[in-house]
């Protein structure tokens, strides 16, 4: 039997260990690309200053009429406000 599930008892339906729940909660978190609200949302600041800061970062993808932020630009932008 493999080591990250488990079976339950009498339904044979297999049941995803807690470790594996932390896998696919990093990887939903850990999306390279965001919309805006879901981005400030994530960053922890107003949509209005996501949208200016991801901007200036040359971080926004336009498809279509919908902006998509690239993560990984954004925080490598973020970071050059960092104090030391």
């Amino acid at each position: 039997m493999d080591n990250t599930r488990e079976m339950t008892v009498g339904t044979q339906k297999p049941r995803v260990s807690a470790s594996r729940r932390r896998v696919d909660e990093t990887r939903r978190v850990a999306k390279k690309f965001v919309r805006y609200p879901e981005g400030a949302e994530r960053y922890s600041i107003g949509l209005t200053k996501f949208q200016a800061l991801a901007k200036e970062a040359k971080a926004v993808y336009k498809i279509d009429g919908i902006a998509l932020v690239n993560c990984e630009l954004f925080e490598k932008y973020l970071e050059t406000f960092r104090e030391y």
